[in-house]
């Protein structure tokens, strides 16, 4: 049976292991038509709530992954439960491993040139099949008029011959660029990681996991960089709560349990192999 994607506010969410996550992006480079990879959080459950940029791109998300305990949790509440957090930061090292066993060909977009590099140098020191093609640290504004054919880091993807863009902007930049660009840089496949990079590089230092998984990730990130944070945590964060409380009412008081979307074609093979 096809597990059934789990609707939190206004985007989707696939129930996936990390290790069926795995599979489903290699069915999406093996079928060579590109396709783009999203990981929301409750961050991007809010963020989406409020931008219709944001709510595209995760409609037109080929695979579209759990980050974060919350996210598990409210699955769970809503009566679909995702099985385990696929957050971008657990998922780098084991892509990073396929990637070298596949001799992919890998591109990173995003962060800076000094992560990006020494995240380079320690995934390839893992993994010395390793093949990056490419880093671009270049800024990206989601209000950018450049289109896409025009666009200097899609020209480099292409030229370079990737297969897998690690894009590393923050939300909801990295999913806009994704969907704006996805086809242009197709046959490669995208996936929006965060800054899983910055943790690989060892510029962000993660949480322990007994705090990831008591879902405490969030306090641990905030101590770390407050300023930067304590908008997105403090201030949006709650605005969870109301849109999971109109999520839950509309799923089991107003219609009761609906049927929602199967995954991306691409994505299927992970769940028709197993």
């Amino acid at each position: 049976m096809q597990p059934s994607r789990i609707t939190i506010g206004r985007i989707s969410i696939d129930p996936v292991t990390r290790a069926e996550a795995i599979t489903a992006v290699e069915a999406l480079v093996r079928a060579g038509r590109g396709g783009f990879v999203v990981t929301p959080n409750i961050d991007h459950i809010v963020l989406a709530h409020h931008d219709p940029r944001l709510r595209d791109a995760y409609a037109r998300a080929s695979l579209s992954l759990p980050d974060g305990q919350p996210v598990v949790w409210m699955s769970r509440l809503l009566g679909t439960m995702a099985p385990e957090r696929v957050s971008g930061s657990d998922l780098i090292w084991p892509l990073m491993a396929t990637a070298a066993a596949r001799a992919w060909k890998v591109f990173f977009f995003g962060t800076t040139a000094s992560v990006s590099g020494e995240a380079e140098r320690r995934l390839i020191a893992l993994n010395p099949g390793l093949r990056v093609v490419g880093r671009d640290c270049s800024f990206w504004s989601a209000d950018d008029p450049t289109e896409p054919d025009a666009s200097g880091v899609v020209r480099a993807i292409r030229e370079s011959g990737a297969e897998l863009v690690i894009v590393s902007l923050s939300a909801p930049r990295q999913e806009i660029w994704m969907a704006r660009h996805a086809r242009a840089i197709a046959p490669a496949v995208a996936i929006g990681m965060g800054a899983a990079l910055d943790f690989v590089a060892g510029a962000v230092v993660r949480a322990p996991a007994w705090v990831s998984n008591a879902g405490l990730e969030w306090l641990y990130r905030l101590a770390q960089e407050p300023r930067r944070l304590a908008h997105r945590y403090l201030v949006r964060g709650p605005q969870i709560l109301p849109i999971f409380a109109g999520t839950f009412y509309r799923r089991f008081l107003a219609r009761g349990p609906g049927r929602a979307r199967p995954l991306d074609e691409s994505a299927q093979a992970v769940h028709k192999e197993s």
